[in-house]
Parts: structure tokens; sequence; C-alpha cells
């Protein structure tokens, strides 16, 4: 198991987290799915609930109280040392800040931006709150990749917040991907061009031992899944929760 215990390096995916309409349905599904068990917060905390692998966070679940929310998704933060300092570079860039920095109680430090595409993303300082403690493990976050139809804006902002480096190695044939990695080389995920995507959005990508399995899974639970398929890093399936929520799983081969 990959456990983390202290703060990723600026610009990587630290934290993810999920508002849904009804908590407990979303609890019976991703326990199904992924084998989590969860500690739910109290009502002053607004019942944000973590989820677990032993013991240990890999993401969170909360209600989401608007009653005319039509959409959800998973929610990435990157890490970053300095929240103000990141935002002013973001806007600096052509990003929009949707919620200033901020305390969360002794937790960390937050704000939320919104990207010159439109796609909308954290950033996270951690504190008593480190962020993911387990990740690139079965049923954990494995990778965050975002999908626009305008990539070209896309990947200037992200190069330009966070120092990430840029490149497309035609790993994925003709397909328009770019590699996002920090400066000392890591890849902290992509790129994606997509001419048909509606909208531009970050994904998410958890982990599993087998994704034909998982996908089953998912659909016993009361979700839905298309039909798994191979590429070049191993097989994948996308997913939708009861709630029409998005994300992505892949077999072990996406960890070498």
């Amino acid at each position: 198991m990959t456990k983390l215990d202290s703060l990723q390096p600026n610009g990587t995916p630290t934290w993810i987290d999920l508002g849904i309409p009804d908590l407990d349905r979303a609890m019976e599904f991703y326990g199904a799915v992924f084998g989590w068990e969860f500690d739910v917060g109290p009502e002053s905390m607004g019942r944000y609930t973590m989820c677990l692998i032993e013991g240990r966070e890999v993401a969170a679940i909360m209600p989401n109280h608007d009653s005319e929310a039509s959409e959800f998704w998973w929610n990435v933060y990157f890490a970053t040392d300095d929240v103000a300092t990141t935002v002013s570079k973001a806007e600096a860039a052509g990003g929009h800040v949707i919620a200033p920095p901020t305390d969360v109680m002794d937790k960390g430090r937050m704000a939320i931006v919104k990207d010159p595409v439109g796609a909308q993303f954290g950033l996270w300082h951690g504190n008593r709150h480190v962020g993911a403690r387990v990740v690139n493990e079965p049923n954990a976050l494995l990778r965050n990749d975002l999908v626009t139809p305008n990539p070209g804006p896309a990947r200037e902002f992200y190069a330009q917040v966070f120092g990430y480096t840029l490149d497309s190695e035609g790993y994925l044939g003709d397909d328009d991907f770019t590699f996002l990695r920090r400066p000392d080389g890591h890849e902290i995920g992509g790129i994606v061009g997509e001419p048909k995507a509606r909208t531009a959005s970050w994904g998410t990508l958890f982990m599993v031992d087998d994704a034909d399995a998982t996908a089953a899974r998912a659909t016993e639970a009361g979700g839905t899944a298309d039909a798994p398929y191979d590429m070049a890093y191993g097989r994948v399936a996308e997913i939708k929760d009861p709630f029409g929520t998005p994300f992505s799983v892949g077999s072990p081969k996406f960890g070498g």
C-alpha cells in the first residue's frame, strides 16, 4: 500500500471530494464498488464524510443540498505550499477564482479556481489533513486528466500556474494528449483534447484489481458502466454512480 503522511509537492493531485444529494445512498454505492469504509462528519461540518481504506483517508463525500443541482463530479485539489500565491498565478494566467483562499479550521487552507477553458479545480495546503493518505493502490486515486475541446489555453495555463513541463510522446497514437509533469519530472496527469466534449472538466481515475469486475459491481449497486476497453496503459471502464457522477477505473497496468 502506498501510504502518505506528509504534504505532496506543488501541483500534485492530493485530494478528491464529491457532493451528492443522498449521502447514505452514496456510501452504499461506493462501499459496494470499492469496499470503502466511512467516517461520517458531524452536522456542524456538513456531514463531510471521509472514505477510508484500512482507516486511511482516500477521498470524501458530502451532501449537496442544492435542490436545483443536476450535475455532480469528483473535485480534484492540487497541492500548493501557498494557496494565495497560487491563486494569484492562476488569475494572472487567465483563471477565475470561485472561492478565495480560506482556512478550513486546523485541517488546512483551500481555494477553488476555474481555468480559462472552464474546468474547475481546488487548491490545498494541508495542516492536520495532508490529503489522500493512500494513492496508486487498488480502490484509491491513481490519476486525474483534464478533458477539454480547447486544450491549447489549458496547456499554457497549467504550465504557468504549476510550472509543469508538457510533452506528447505519441503513447496514445493519434489522440491529442499532453502529459503534465512536475519540475522534478514526475507525471501528475494529462490534458486530453476532445473536440466532442461538451464542457471542460477534470476526470478522476481509480486504480482497481479488475476493471470488468468493478464495472459489474457498479451496475449491481445501481450505477451505470460502459463496456470496459483496453488501451495502451491497461484496461479501463467508464462508470457513473446513481447520481450520474462520472469516474473511471483502471486495472493494474496503469501502475506500471
